[in-house]
């Protein structure tokens, strides 16, 4: 990752490279403090001169900000989405993502150094949604963006765009909230607390302050197979692995519950929890988790249609997933009705639940060029 100063943000940009700056010090929402915030983000396309056509796309729970491949070597989240050619055309849009503060993919984060240089642990501060946006602001200000063509996410990624656009309304020409409602609901917040309790059980957690030592693996793998029950719904469990037993063990048979081979789905599980344990900070999954279950976009400002209410100018777009049982369909309606200009929810069709928001974020290629990013219209 590389630390750029202020002026080589834009100009030195090399498509789908993580970089970091330096935002300043940052007063939280519940009364934290950092006094020196650094955002991890990457970048796509060219920002035009009058810097209209800045896209900001929000990621979800462990996502991170390597949205497209870009020049690198990886394949990103949203590749079927943004590149060259794609739906957001990065010949024609200059496309942001930034890591939530919190997180662990460039941003500050418990595994970040504190003032006195020793990891923050579990010192760092309670963060909510609405604080990452005001920390994105400060980048935006820092890119020259003063207001930004779309901003747009699916989950946790969508919990932001609509802040963005609650906060920010003279800044968000446009808001795609996908798979997102206008705030946690208790279900939600029940699967997050299981989520969170799993990782502080472990005994390697050590109240937050592992560096160093033992990580809490088994913990955040727990964390991750409830979480990825939620993500996919059970039609698609069922179709993929029913009963089954997985290859060369036997789940019906051992002396011993020790003894007892797995079941296909709990296979899957585990290597879902492996991918994830390898990949992100157990910490950082309790920061953003808890961020999430505090996302509420009318906290402190009436009802969610108050909320709202100064976003007449700004043009939204609203998405679900069919057969998601995390974010139900009939929150994203509910969300839709409470705009000052309300919207149909577009819908995308698919099996998987909640998960399709990625894996089948194409069928809404049509909708969002036709709302968003037309293609024979110039870029304001």
């Amino acid at each position: 990752m590389t630390t750029v100063q202020p002026q080589e943000l834009v100009d030195t940009a090399i498509d789908g490279t993580l970089r970091s700056v330096s935002i300043g010090a940052l007063e939280l929402e519940t009364g934290g403090y950092l006094p020196d915030v650094v955002l991890g983000f990457e970048t796509w396309g060219t920002l035009n001169g009058d810097a209209s056509n800045a896209v900001l796309i929000e990621h979800a729970l462990t996502g991170s900000t390597h949205v497209a491949r870009g020049g690198s070597d990886e394949a990103g989240w949203w590749d079927s989405l943004v590149g060259p050619g794609a739906t957001i055309d990065t010949d024609r849009y200059f496309v942001v993502a930034v890591n939530m503060l919190g997180g662990c993919y460039g941003s500050t984060g418990p595994s970040s150094p504190a003032p006195d240089g020793a990891p923050w642990g579990s010192r760092f501060p309670f963060v909510t949604i609405r604080d990452s946006v005001r920390a994105e602001a400060r980048l935006a200000d820092l890119l020259g963006i003063r207001r930004w063509h779309a901003v747009l996410g699916g989950s946790m990624g969508g919990a932001r765009a609509l802040e963005w656009a609650a906060t920010y309304p003279e800044r968000t020409a446009r808001c795609a909230v996908i798979s997102c409602g206008a705030a946690s609901t208790a279900e939600q917040i029940a699967f997050a607390q299981a989520q969170v309790a799993a990782i502080r059980l472990d005994p390697d957690f050590a109240g937050g302050d592992y560096y160093g030592g033992p990580v809490p693996e088994a913990g955040l793998g727990i964390a991750r197979r409830i979480a990825h029950i939620t993500y996919r719904s059970e039609p698609e469990l069922e179709f993929r692995f029913s009963r089954n037993a997985q290859d060369g063990e036997h789940p019906f048979g051992g002396i011993t519950h020790a003894a007892r081979g797995r079941y296909a789905v709990e296979s899957y599980l585990d290597h879902q929890a492996g991918k994830l344990v390898r990949r992100f900070d157990a910490n950082s999954y309790i920061v953003l988790t808890e961020a999430l279950m505090s996302h509420d976009v009318a906290r402190g400002r009436g009802t969610v249609a108050e909320a709202l209410a100064g976003c007449t100018d700004t043009g939204f777009f609203i998405a679900a997933v069919d057969s998601d049982r995390l974010y139900l369909p009939e929150q994203s309606r509910q969300l839709a009705r409470a705009l000052p200009n309300p919207v149909t929810v577009h819908t995308i069709r698919t099996p998987i639940g909640h998960d399709g928001f990625l894996t089948d974020i194409h069928q809404l290629d049509m909708e969002l060029v036709r709302y968003f990013f037309p293609l024979s219209a110039p870029v304001e």
